[in-house]
């Protein structure tokens, strides 16, 4: 369980901003709790407009001194600190999951993947291509060249608060830009930890700031900053509209992973005895508060009974408890309003004739812990499938035909990942053609690798994080046209 010396370590964090940490803040305090026991870990410096002027400014020359060191002198830089978020990877571990509430192999696991997605965007860096362009004249010379952007704002959520910031911090910083960061309000600290691996490693200080608060006032401050030149979010479709069209007003670039709404297609030739076990993992996993989460099982009626048995059974065995706790599989929720929207979805779901085939019900007064839950028999009445249900919920709905399930997949306005499990290459084919999303999984739940794009199409948003996509998105092509 938490200890005195990781409760102290909310006394050394602070806000950073010009390369010093701050231990106080305009907007007065904020106070950080443990979403498994609703202890307060720490009371720290809550940031306000003062702040963000002042990480605005500091971005402004942070650029021109980061954009300054070659390619190669910055890939040094960030696999240093890439290194060093390895040497500290328990204690950040241990805070992320205070703060967040997954278990604590979780969080290592997520700490260690965002360390090597800063490697990969390091070495990334240094394969930032332009092209020549053979001109129409004699003694011509056209080249296009890849610049870095400018400064970003990057605004993180709380269900993964090493990997989701550093999607944003790692390209950012390899092409060249400088980045203030806004952590979500619960769950600042990882970012903190992640700043100051950056640091130490050597980069200048006014390239990255960190300051957390009031959502909507920072957020809307940076993009209006007119230091600001990139704006990057992951978060619901609704803060998206209203953070997309302010950029718009101000002529930002803009990234945006948004919600999604998971469909998996089971069709009749699926095996089963992988598909349910993984399909137990993956949607539990942190609580089912992951955006590419397997949400909308839409199963054929030839092995319908079987999944639907088959994962209410392994519902059952899902351990739910403090993320430091020993065997325990999955932890609360992270904030008490996000169990309560899982509780009405449940409560909508038994009202309109669903069934509730393992858990239903949130656990215990103290936390924000709910039950890992199936839902069998499930329609498109239910709210929970038309809203995101972001938690241990399973929707599954029987479908006759994969057209069938395609149709109910493609009836929602968002397109982040979807999933299929097939055995038959044709019907995977068909699938890949037909299902309007960002990322399509066939036979596994697996997305978020550096090497790759991550991100969405219709609501669930545009631009890609990961991959050339990823570093591309954080540059402004040049076109330098010479007569030699």
């Amino acid at each position: 369980m938490i200890q005195k010396k990781e409760i102290s370590m909310y006394a050394q964090a602070g806000l950073i901003i010009g390369g010093e940490t701050r231990s106080k803040g305009s907007a007065g305090v904020l106070e950080v709790t443990d979403p498994a026991t609703d202890d307060v870990l720490g009371s720290l410096p809550k940031a306000g407009l003062p702040e963000v002027s002042e990480s605005a400014a500091a971005s402004l020359q942070g650029f021109a001194d980061w954009s300054a060191f070659s390619p190669y002198e910055r890939s040094k830089i960030l696999r240093r600190a890439a290194d060093l978020m390895r040497a500290r990877a328990e204690e950040a571990a241990r805070c992320l999951t205070m703060e967040q509430g997954k278990p604590l192999a979780q969080a290592r696991l997520e700490w260690a993947n965002s360390a090597d997605l800063l490697d990969w965007f390091a070495e990334e860096g240094r394969r930032i291509y332009g092209r020549v362009i053979a001109g129409r004249v004699a003694d011509s010379d056209l080249r296009v060249l890849r610049k870095p952007v400018g400064p970003v704002a990057a605004l993180a959520p709380w269900n993964f608060p090493a990997w989701g910031m550093m999607q944003k911090i790692a390209p950012a910083l390899a092409s060249g830009c400088s980045v203030v960061a806004k952590p979500s309000e619960a769950t600042p600290v990882t970012t903190w930890h992640i700043a100051m691996c950056l640091l130490e490693a050597g980069l200048p200080p006014r390239a990255i700031s960190v300051i957390w608060g009031s959502s909507s006032l920072i957020s809307e401050a940076l993009i209006k900053a007119p230091e600001i030149r990139k704006v990057t979010l992951t978060g619901s479709t609704r803060v998206g509209r209203i953070v997309a069209a302010m950029a718009g007003e101000y002529l930002k670039k803009v990234t945006m992973e948004l919600g999604g709404h998971a469909p998996v297609i089971v069709a009749r030739d699926a095996d089963m005895s992988k598909l349910i076990p993984m399909a137990a993992q993956w949607k539990f996993r942190n609580a089912g508060q992951v955006c590419v989460s397997p949400t909308r099982f839409l199963v054929e009626n030839a092995v319908y009974d079987e999944f639907v048995d088959g994962l209410a059974t392994a519902a059952t065995k899902v351990s739910v408890g403090h993320g430091l706790e020993e065997g325990i599989t999955m932890g609360p929720l992270c904030t008490r309003s996000q169990r309560n929207v899982i509780s009405a979805m449940v409560a909508d779901a038994r009202a309109k004739g669903a069934r509730i085939v393992a858990g239903g019900d949130a656990i215990g007064n103290i936390g924000n812990f709910h039950a890992a839950t199936v839902v069998a028999e499930a329609h498109p009445d239910l709210i929970a499938m038309n809203d995101e249900p972001f938690g241990p919920l399973a929707l599954i709905s029987r479908i006759n035909s994969i057209d069938e399930g395609l149709a109910e997949a493609n009836r929602m306005p968002v397109g982040l990942a979807s999933y299929a499990f097939t055995s038959n290459v044709h019907t995977a084919a068909k699938i890949s053609r037909s299902v309007r999303a960002g990322m399509l999984g066939i036979n596994h739940f697996s997305m978020g690798l550096p090497e790759t794009p991550f991100g969405g199409v219709l609501d669930s948003g545009f631009g890609s994080e990961g991959g050339i996509e990823g570093i591309e998105a954080y540059t402004s092509p040049m076109l330098v046209s010479a007569m030699v």
